[in-house]
C-alpha cells in the first residue's frame, strides 16, 4: 500500500512527510495500523545525530499501539483485529539468554533498523527506508515481527497503551526488574522525563521511601510529585548529593539515572550510601564516559549496573503493567501532556527538547 509518513533523511534535518510504499507482511510478520505513538527522547537523540550508528533514511518512533490489519504466513497467535502494544525488542526465543528469561540480551537480533530478513517494510521509490527500533511507530502503518506485537487486554485505550511499549516498561522495569528495589528502601530518580517519571512510579509501586525526584524542570518535578515522589530536588539550584544525604541520613539505597547525561550519573553515584546501587538507564551521546574512583566502589560495596528496556520480558511484563494500570496503581493518562498529529512531529520534538512535556503522543 502507499501511505504518507515522516522520513528523517539526515541528522539535524527536519522530517519530510512523503509517500512511502509499505509491503505486505512476510513469514512471521504482521501489519499494524497505528493508533498512537509516544514521542521518546531517544528518537530526538537519534534525529540530532547523538548516536551515529542510526541508519538513514529512517522512520523514527519506538513506542506505540495499534490494530493488526494482516498477518503473514506462520503467524498463529495473532489475527486481524487484535489490538497490540509494540515492543522494539525482537527476540528469537531460542538463544541462551532468551532461554533463561533475559530476552533483552538476545544473541540473534535483526540488523539495526531492519526486520529479521535484513530488509525493511518501507520503500521510497527504489530507496530502502529503515525502521527505528524495528517498530517505526511514527508511521501510520508498519510491518513488525510477530514477537514485537503483544496482544492488548480489553479495557485499555490504544493511546494509553502506546506508552507501555517503551517509557513505562523502561522506567518501571528499571526499578522493579533490574534493581529489584525492596519495600522501604530509599530511591532517587535522576531525570524525570517519560522514562524517569515511570521510574518514580516503579518506586511507588515498590513502596520505596523516601522517593526522591531530581530534575532541572519544575513542571517535571510537579508531575513526579503527583506520581508518588516524596521529595523534589532541582539539580541546578541545590547540591543534590548533600541534600540526599540530609534526607536519608547516609545516602540513598538506590539511584536510577533516567537521562543520558554523565553529570546526572555522577551526581547519582555521589548520592549513594554504603551498599547502594546505581542503575544507568539513559544513554548519553556517543563518546561520553563516566569516571568512577574504585575507592568509592570497593570499600562501600556499591554497585553500578545497566538497565536495558527495564530488563523486559514483554509478553509477561506488558500484561502485568496493563493490570496495574487497570487497577489504578499505574498512572498513564496523567503522563500525556499533549497530543499531536503526525505532521506535527517537529513541533513535538521542539516541545520535548524544551522540557515542556511529561509525554507527548502522536495520535493517528
Amino acid at each position: 500500500m502507499e501511505i504518507r509518513a515522516p522520513v528523517l533523511h539526515a541528522f539535524n534535518q527536519p522530517h519530510r512527510i512523503e509517500p512511502i510504499e509499505v509491503r505486505p507482511p512476510r513469514q512471521g510478520e504482521v501489519l499494524v495500523r497505528m493508533a498512537a505513538s509516544g514521542v521518546c527522547h531517544s528518537c530526538l537523540h537519534a534525529a540530532e545525530g547523538a548516536w551515529p550508528w542510526v541508519p538513514t533514511p529512517i522512520i523514527l518512533g519506538d513506542e506505540g499501539a495499534g490494530t493488526i490489519v494482516e498477518v503473514g504466513p506462520g503467524v498463529a497467535d495473532l489475527k486481524a483485529g487484535d489490538g497490540v502494544i509494540l515492543s522494539w525488542m525482537p527476540a528469537c526465543g531460542r538463544c541462551r539468554y532468551c532461554a533463561i528469561g533475559r530476552p533483552v540480551l538476545c544473541l540473534n537480533r535483526p540488523p539495526r533498523g531492519s526486520l529479521r530478513d535484513g530488509d525493511t517494510c518501507f520503500r521510497l521509490g527504489e530507496t530502502k527506508v529503515y525502521q527505528y527500533g524495528t517498530v517505526a511507530s511514527f508511521s501510520p502503518y508498519v510491518v513488525v515481527p510477530e514477537e514485537c506485537a503483544i496482544r492488548l487486554k480489553p479495557g485499555v485505550s490504544l493511546t494509553a497503551a502506546s506508552l507501555i511499549g517503551c517509557s513505562v516498561m523502561t522506567g518501571v522495569g528499571a526499578v522493579v526488574n533490574t534493581a529489584r528495589v525492596p519495600p522501604g528502601a530509599s530511591l532517587a530518580v535522576f531525570g524525570c522525563g517519560g522514562v524517569g517519571l515511570n521510574a518514580v512510579q516503579g518506586g511507588a509501586i515498590s513502596s520505596a521511601h523516601p522517593l526522591i525526584a531530581v530534575d532541572v524542570h519544575d513542571l517535571k518535578l510537579e508531575v513526579a510529585q503527583s506520581l508518588g515522589a516524596t521529595h523534589l530536588l532541582h539539580a541546578t539550584r541545590e547540591d543534590v548529593p548533600r541534600r540526599i544525604r540530609e534526607i536519608t541520613g547516609h545516602g540513598v539505597d538506590y539511584a536510577v539515572v533516567a537521562v543520558g547525561d554523565t553529570r546526572a550519573a555522577q551526581q547519582a553515584w555521589d548520592s549513594l550510601g554504603p551498599g547502594g546501587t546505581c542503575v544507568i538507564v539513559g544513554l548519553p551521546a556517543a563518546g561520553h564516559t563516566l569516571q568512577i574512583d574504585p575507592a568509592t566502589l570497593v570499600s562501600p560495596e556499591r554497585r553500578l549496573i545497566g538497565s536495558y528496556y527495564g530488563s523486559a520480558r514483554p509478553r509477561e511484563d506488558f500484561a502485568r503493567l496493563t493490570d496495574l494500570y487497570l487497577g489504578g496503581r499505574l498512572k498513564i493518562d496523567q503522563l500525556i501532556t499533549r497530543t499531536y498529529e503526525m505532521e506535527q512531529v517537529e513541533e513535538a520534538f521542539r516541545d520535548l527538547a524544551a522540557g515542556s512535556l511529561a509525554r507527548g503522543v502522536i495520535v493517528f
